[in-house]
């Protein structure tokens, strides 16, 4: 268990050297923090195959009757995103080393990384509430630091503030569901709560509503509707923070969670069909919105989106009732095996991204691409492999994850086509970036001038298309979900599936093919359906509309009429008095004469 406390703090450690030791020396730095990623992942290997429990738990606070305790809980879960944190942060770690080679920022960035490791730890390896809520809070600042990297551009340091509120939002939610909870059970601990479920009846309309307040915090983390908006402006941060933070890891702390409190969501029905239908709103929304971006880091941002909301839909099948059960711990485990093979391709495609990025000096833009997969054929052909595993074309991993996921859904026609529907988008919008990037003729000087990149960044894209191929196979994954705990389609489903996912690539593919521009252009989805907009609009109505209002009432109330009204009501009866003290003598004399009239004349009014 003494591996699993290392796994947790040497991350730390790297930072704390960096950022208190050797943040001047850059190089020094950024092998450090490697090291220390290297590190935790070998530990891992090891840990995963060890038994299963509790390890070093102890009191760190006792107020009351609430004690909060620092302890690390050891399950097939936990070994699965452990694993995945630690390799995809140990590639990411490695292609920084030449994706960030030449930047001034370049000990703070790893200092960054290696924060964040021990942050996402924290969360992956928590036994209670409490402490996976600290650790949440800190996932919340390092993604704050990272996507403001580059804090000289305007956009980048807006996209890490509009971050950390947004997901402020659903923190607090969060924390009320853990305090109900407190409240209702005195428990904080996964193992006493379920427990304690299991042999006590509680309030269901109190068990909904603090699950509902709990599912808040995977709303903000895993960017569902409606908090989604912060995830594709967090682009705005280097790509390998994309990559860790945006695709594997931080994003998917929210499904983690809702997996690791199943017990809960089959406890509270009502909750469980919120989260389906938000998980299933948002992987139809965000799909729909990827169709028409332009950027490509914002192309995957949006896919990102719609990923996660089929895997939080599958979740919530875990409180469906079919013939009277539960559908349970098979429908969580659907759709944290798709975050498991998720976290493959889409960390192999955000790191293709990066690469395109990289070659094309730093360009964005799909439509200033073309032609690349004749100038960089390793990473345009690992990409491709992430493109179709995403897609869900067999054998890959995709295939497999996506059709348990569809699996669990078979029994709510509703949410099966709109999982179907959003298959298709999936694959079209996907055909439609690798038919404008990597075929074609180039559209711009950046592309013309493209070449591969070094071997340092090209290796993890190797490493990451071989995860995408091999994820979803049973010894990949059987060491952590036995392939008995998985749904599997019946009938013909897989078979129309993989035929939709065909259907999706030629559609895009013959749409787009040597087209300088969209052929088909739906401003709706360009504007990504105006929310941004609705929310600057209550912003400016609320936010600023009561800010106008406190500005007149201090203005003209409390500062015109209180404090300034009284200052001149001063300075007036001042100027009076003043008139009375001019100092001229004879002034003086006649102002004493009429006194003296004036009081001998009160006298006699008042002797009679």
């Amino acid at each position: 268990m003494s591996i699993a406390f290392i796994i947790l703090l040497l991350p730390l450690v790297a930072a704390a050297s960096i950022l208190l030791g050797i943040r001047k020396k850059a190089n020094l730095s950024a092998y450090v923090s490697v090291a220390s990623a290297g590190i935790c992942f070998l530990l891992t290997l090891g840990l995963i195959r060890g038994s299963g429990g509790e390890a070093g738990a102890f009191t760190w606070l006792s107020v009351g009757g609430l004690e909060l305790k620092i302890a690390l809980e050891i399950t097939g879960l936990t070994r699965g995103m452990i694993l995945v944190v630690t390799l995809v942060g140990l590639l990411v770690h490695i292609f920084s080393l030449g994706y960030m080679r030449d930047d001034a920022g370049k000990a703070r960035y790893f200092a960054g990384l290696s924060l964040f490791m021990f942050s996402m730890s924290g969360i992956v390896l928590a036994d209670n509430f409490a402490m996976m809520f600290i650790f949440w809070e800190l996932v919340g600042v390092s993604s704050y630091l990272l996507i403001g990297h580059w804090f000289q551009k305007n956009s980048a340091a807006e996209a890490s503030k509009k971050a950390f509120l947004v997901n402020r939002i659903g923190d607090f939610g969060f924390m009320a569901g853990i305090l109900l909870l407190w409240g209702a059970t005195g428990e904080i601990g996964f193992s006493a709560l379920r427990e304690t479920l299991e042999v006590q009846t509680f309030d269901p309309s109190l068990l909904n509503w603090a699950m509902i307040c709990i599912f808040c915090g995977a709303v903000g983390k895993s960017a569902q509707v409606p908090l989604h908006v912060w995830l594709p402006d967090a682009m705005e941060g280097p790509t390998p923070v994309s990559a860790l933070i945006h695709a594997a890891t931080m994003v998917a702390a929210g499904v983690f969670m809702l997996t690791k409190v199943t017990f809960l969501i089959i406890a509270a029905p009502v909750a469980a069909s919120v989260i389906q239908h938000v998980g299933a709103l948002t992987a139809l929304l965000a799909a729909l919105m990827a169709t028409q971006q332009s950027d490509i880091k914002k192309i995957l941002a949006y896919s990102t989106l719609s990923q996660l909301g089929y895997m939080v839909m599958a979740v919530g099948f875990a409180g469906f009732l079919h013939s009277g059960e539960a559908v349970g711990a098979v429908a969580s485990n659907a759709g944290f095996f798709h975050l498991y093979t998720h976290a493959f391709f889409k960390a192999l495609l955000f790191l293709g991204a990066g690469a395109v990025i990289y070659a094309c000096h730093h360009e964005q833009d799909i439509w200033k691409m073309g032609g690349l997969i004749r100038l960089m054929p390793v990473t345009a052909i690992t990409f491709l492999i992430g493109t179709a595993a995403l897609a869900g074309l067999p054998p890959l991993s995709g295939f497999w994850s996506k059709d348990a996921v569809m699996a669990v859904t078979q029994n709510s026609t509703p949410l099966l086509i709109v999982g179907a529907i959003t298959a298709f988008l999936t694959a079209f919008y996907m055909s439609r970036l690798c038919t404008i990037v990597f075929f074609g003729k180039a559209r711009s000087q950046a592309a013309r001038e493209a070449g591969e990149v070094p071997l340092m960044m090209r290796a993890p894209l190797v490493i990451l298309a071989l995860g995408a191929v091999i994820a979803g196979f049973e010894f990949a994954y059987g060491w952590f979900i036995a392939p008995a705990d998985l749904p599997h389609p019946h009938g013909a489903l897989p078979l129309v599936l993989t035929i939709i996912g065909v259907a999706g690539i030629v559609t895009g593919y013959l749409l787009h093919r040597g087209r300088e521009k969209d052929p088909i252009r739906v401003e709706v989805l360009v504007r990504k359906f105006y929310i941004d907009e609705f929310y600057l609009f209550l912003v400016r109505v609320f936010q600023d509309g009561v800010a106008y209002l406190a500005k007149a009432v201090d203005q003209l109330l409390i500062d015109g009429l209180i404090v300034r009204g009284s200052a001149r009501l001063t300075v007036g009866v001042g100027l009076l008095l003043r008139g009375l003290q001019g100092g001229n003598l004879q002034r003086h004399v006649f102002l004493f004469g009429v006194g003296i009239v004036i009081v001998i004349y009160l006298i006699t009014i008042a002797l009679g």
